[in-house]
């Protein structure tokens, strides 16, 4: 394989396709939320490795870090008012929503999609039915619901992949109703294309046709989704731990549940056990949304346009007529002559 043809397929990968699609301030949205996305990731997956102390370490061989220390060059983050350490804690806790959200949005995705599909496909009863349903599911405020599904999972506290899988289930509970509705519109207007129709005609199965013809069809926006959709996983996973129905500190960490316990700090004067594990939050949240605006924005075909148009603009100046004189010919004054 030549280089051209190496750096064409590299220029196609996702994400690297749609930041050279991007212009301006959108490619510097893009790329900011991206930068934050990546940082995000790098620090869940070497949690391990970055954290000084475990999530729940209350010593070290010098003795007790002490309740409520102040930064420090032991402790740059400080401690909690149970002793622990702050920066541990909140490298600990990206771990934490990181699980969380690949668990509740990946389950959502496909019990939404596969609903969805079903509902738009063969429609009736069945369609309207599916339809209330969903309905009824999105009326609901969506930390109440996750609050309702986290009592009755794990009865509101338990370990650390119970406490995980209870925070997952809850809030895909609450994003189903999101992906059907989405892959239902797209499976209704996609049915009724050409295609589908000779499809029918040359007899293939239902199944067939579903899976192979409208699905591959009905799903190009769920990445879009995808990422508005996780940051709302972060700040109802936040929302659970911060009204005490999430994780216990001894079995994972937890930024919400770090923040609650910080409420009586702020009044009196201590800032660290606050502002880290909010900074996180609001920083994760930040990439996943202007990534998620970013892509929004490029599946617009006029963002397109007009950078072929800024691109093409060049073009057309460069291949203007050439001058009568310079091409050789004579001039209609000359033939008049």
């Amino acid at each position: 394989m030549s280089a051209t043809h190496v750096e064409r397929a590299w220029h196609s990968w996702p994400l690297v396709k749609q930041v050279r699609q991007s212009v301006g301030l959108q490619r510097g949205m893009l790329i900011a939320g991206l930068t934050l996305l990546g940082l995000f990731l790098l620090i869940a997956i070497f949690a391990p490795l970055l954290a000084p102390y475990g999530y729940s370490t209350l010593n070290d061989p010098d003795g007790d870090f002490g309740s409520l220390s102040a930064p420090s060059a032991a402790h740059p983050f400080g401690t909690t008012i149970a002793g622990y350490d702050v920066l541990s804690r909140v490298i600990w806790g990206s771990r934490t929503a990181f699980f969380v959200i690949v668990i509740a949005v990946v389950c959502s995705i496909f019990a939404g999609t596969l609903l969805g599909l079903v509902s738009g496909f063969l429609g009736g009863w069945l369609d309207r039915v599916m339809v209330m349903l969903a309905d009824a599911i999105y009326a609901f405020p969506s930390l109440l619901l996750a609050i309702v599904m986290s009592i009755v999972i794990s009865g509101g506290q338990s370990s650390l992949w119970g406490g995980i899988l209870a925070a997952s289930i809850s809030i895909t509970v609450v994003f189903i109703p999101q992906y059907f509705r989405v892959v239902r519109s797209e499976v209704i207007r996609v049915k009724a294309e050409a295609f589908v129709e000779s499809a029918r005609v040359i007899g293939a199965s239902r199944g067939r046709i579903m899976f192979r013809h409208i699905l591959r069809n009905s799903t190009r926006s769920l990445p879009l989704v995808f990422t508005l959709n996780a940051s709302e996983a972060i700040l109802t996973l936040a929302g659970l731990g911060f009204l005490g129905f999430g994780i216990e500190p001894n079995s994972a960490a937890e930024w919400g549940y770090d923040l609650n316990k910080a409420i009586a700090d702020v009044s009196n004067g201590v800032w660290w056990t606050s502002l880290w594990p909010g900074l996180a939050i609001v920083l994760v949240v930040m990439g996943l949304t202007l990534t998620g605006e970013s892509l929004n924005d490029l599946a617009d075909p006029r963002l397109r346009s007009r950078r072929r148009a800024k691109r093409g603009s060049g073009s057309v100046a460069q291949t203007s007529m050439v001058p009568v004189q310079a091409s050789g010919a004579s001039s209609p004054e000359e033939d008049s002559r």
